[in-house]
């Protein structure tokens, strides 16, 4: 068996080197990657939405690579963030959850951990390679530490909001009246003594153009993160909504979703105008599944448009509802046109392709893979691994995906239960009493599955 995995492993460094090789004749590619919030797989109409209009965010599926099998860092989004900057699970990466158990630092009564000095994130590699580093939007990373600003941790700039930002409270999140710039905050003149001016998906899709426009000569990795859309429902109008027979939330929703979707419209043209188009490669996705919170009113707006799709379960989830998301990726001749594929990946993966792309390494100790061979339209095995996930604000739970079996433990100490993802995408069927030899391989992965955390104590859970 070590033979034959030793084997793979070279087969998949090979193919993995000719990839690097084949990029480092050409031109390295900028890479954007945008990240909605709060989005289901069903939200789209690349992934069947058919009352919710996203034709920006389609084309972008039509004009690359669309991912059925993608899954977020986490169920929600601080720590799916964290796994995706750091490329580690959340059984090893540094922010586990929205909030920390221990240690981190408190605010209005919240507990939160911070990404550390000590974490490389995938700005780190990038820029070391040459890229230009910018964050735009939500960072959700820095906790209230005083000293863990993007900037701090990889980026070159940052213009968006802080987990300490006071105007970011909500419903103050979509129309906020201050933002940071680097380290500064700043007034948004349009949004003071309560105004709604300046909507914040704009704000950043005039920062995103602003970054892109100023660093277009030169290599560059923008980092764009809406917060469409996450509660509060708001929207600058209806739109196109407004004379449905819905009701109002259901309008803003849908709303909130096409106006994202016409920002994205805007920095595709963007790399149009400015012939950077074919050569920068761009990542969509969702940090998490949908509904932000389990109140009834929310619930119904999802449940309205089948924002899950077929999947079972919501944000806060483990099942594949909470963790699998919309994902496409988009780089005219490279990555194959109009294809969708099925290949298993996750956030861990974002940080080793990116350097794989950028023609470097990422750190050693990462639980991802360079997933460029797939984007690349060769043949990469990217199912026979397992992938992890922990959970901390419903007690210890965790899941683990290995090929197409699934396994959820939703309270510490309970037996897992098992479902065959290719029969049972509902997750309906627990069938691990019929497969112990399948129970005992996934038990043996999770004893050295994890690290144990001081912001994220097991034993500290109730």
């Amino acid at each position: 068996m070590e033979i034959i995995k030793h084997i793979v492993l070279i087969s998949l460094a090979g193919i993995v080197a000719g990839c690097n090789q084949n990029l480092k004749e050409n031109n390295k590619p900028n890479i954007i990657f945008i990240l909605a919030d709060d989005l289901g797989c069903g939200d789209l109409g690349c992934y069947g939405q058919e009352l919710i209009k996203t034709p920006n965010i389609d084309k972008l599926a039509s004009e690359g690579m669309r991912f059925t099998q993608c899954y977020a860092g986490s169920t929600v989004c601080a720590p799916s963030r964290s796994v995706l900057m750091t490329g580690q699970h959340t059984g090893h990466t540094t922010v586990r959850g929205n909030g920390c158990l221990r240690g981190g630092f408190v605010q209005d009564g919240k507990r939160r951990a911070n990404l550390t000095e000590e974490d490389i994130t995938v700005a780190h590699v990038l820029r070391r390679a040459g890229y230009h580093t910018g964050l735009i939007g939500k960072w959700h990373l820095g906790g209230y530490h005083p000293a863990s600003y993007p900037t701090d941790r990889g980026f070159d700039e940052f213009y968006g909001w802080l987990d300490r930002t006071p105007a970011t409270e909500l419903p103050h999140l979509y129309y906020p009246a201050l933002r940071y710039r680097n380290k500064d905050l700043y007034d948004i003149e349009a949004n003071q003594q309560g105004q709604r001016g300046y909507y914040h998906t704009d704000i950043c899709t005039d920062e995103a153009i602003a970054f892109i426009k100023n660093h277009k000569t030169g290599l560059f990795f923008l980092y764009l993160c809406y917060v469409n859309p996450h509660s509060p429902f708001l929207a600058p109008s209806h739109g196109a909504y407004a004379d449905k027979p819905w009701g109002n939330m259901e309008k803003t929703y849908a709303a909130m979703i096409s106006h994202m979707d016409s920002c994205i419209g805007r920095i595709m043209h963007v790399l149009k105008e400015h012939n950077i188009d074919k050569n920068s490669l761009v990542f969509f996705c969702s940090d998490n599944g949908p509904r932000s919170s389990g109140n009834e009113e929310i619930t119904n707006v999802v449940e309205f448009f089948n924002s899950n799709g077929e999947l079972k379960g919501y944000k806060r989830d483990l099942y594949e509802g909470g963790i699998r998301v919309p994902a496409m990726v988009r780089w005219p001749g490279h990555i194959p046109a109009g294809k969708t594929n099925d290949a298993v990946w996750y956030f861990a993966d974002f940080f080793p392709t990116a350097a794989d792309i950028a023609g470097t390494n990422p750190p050693s100790e990462i639980d991802g893979i360079s997933i460029l061979p797939v984007l690349l339209g060769k043949k990469q095995n990217t199912d026979n691994r397992f992938l992890y996930w922990e959970f901390f604000e419903r007690g210890f739970q965790q899941a683990v995906r290995w090929g197409n079996w699934k396994a959820i433990r939703l309270r510490q100490g309970e037996p897992l239960k098992l479902f065959n993802l290719s029969q049972d995408i509902h997750e309906e069927h627990n069938i691990a009493e019929k497969h112990p030899e399948v129970i005992k391989k996934i038990e043996r992965y999770l004893d050295n599955a994890r690290t144990e955390s001081p912001y994220y104590p097991v034993e500290a859970i109730k």
